[in-house]
């Protein structure tokens, strides 16, 4: 399924990752599992590590379950999962099991969510949380255009314990 790699070994390019293909933010345990699409975050070196971030608004259902696990996992598909990412997006986990709607299949590592069909698996481990706070905004006009119902992220710095890419 899965092959474990060094995270210098990553081919791909974090902007096109993130930005352009999406990825999927889940976590959760053996129970129950929750993911939604993201397109804010980063990859690069914090305290020492390598580390991810990612963003969540404080109304998505997968929030509860980032905020409850220790860790999380962030993966990555080619371009046929599109309309799947949509999806995953778009839809709440609390109104329906988003995981079995979308198709997916889910595979616990070391303790994490993954799903089996992504090209690149990031298992993350929580490292700081923090609300992005308005008043520390520069730029006056982020608050206007990417907050409008004051619905502020919370930023997760995370250090990355293991990449996974599929074999």
């Amino acid at each position: 399924m899965f092959k474990e790699i060094k995270v210098s070994e990553i081919q791909d390019n974090p902007f096109k990752l993130i930005g352009k293909d999406w990825m999927l933010i889940t976590a959760g345990n053996e129970e129950k599992v929750n993911a939604m699409t993201a397109s804010w975050g980063g990859v690069g070196v914090m305290w020492g590590k390598p580390a991810a971030t990612c963003y969540i608004r404080p109304q998505r259902c997968t929030k509860t379950f980032v905020d409850r696990e220790e860790r999380f996992s962030l993966a990555f598909f080619d371009d046929s999962y599109r309309k799947m990412l949509n999806y995953m997006g778009s839809v709440s986990g609390a109104d329906e099991d988003k995981i079995k709607g979308s198709g997916l299949n889910v595979s616990m590592v070391d303790g994490v969510p993954v799903f089996e069909e992504a090209k690149l698996v990031l298992i993350c481990r929580k490292q700081f949380a923090q609300r992005l706070d308005p008043e520390n905004m520069i730029d006056p006009e982020i608050d206007g255009k990417w907050y409008p119902d004051k619905d502020y992220h919370t930023m997760y710095i995370a250090q990355i314990e293991k990449v996974l890419i599929k074999e």
